[in-house]
């Protein structure tokens, strides 16, 4: 999903926060790796680790403080329609 600037970009104005890339794209893997290498002292400590992290790309929020709230408003004006619908009965 990260190397999808158009969804980044969506993230970053939906949420009203910036978005950050890493270089590393498989943070889940660096991370395992990470907790191994801290488990058996390969890293001193996580301050280590953060020295390892570089930005590859950023996005800042676009967007109109009015239009989000509209957006989310109706989102869960969404959701609320969809909570409900089936009986008991229904599988």
């Amino acid at each position: 999903m990260t190397a999808n600037n158009l969804l980044m970009q969506c993230l970053a104005d939906v949420l009203d926060v910036s978005v950050v890339r890493p270089n590393v794209a498989e943070t889940v893997s660096l991370g395992a790796a990470y907790a191994a290498g801290l488990a058996v002292g390969y890293w001193p400590d996580t301050e280590a680790l953060r020295a390892n992290w570089h930005p590859a790309a950023q996005w800042l929020p676009d967007m109109e403080h009015e239009r989000r709230e509209r957006g989310y408003r109706k989102w869960r004006k969404a959701v609320a329609r969809t909570t409900d619908w089936l009986d008991d009965d229904d599988e």
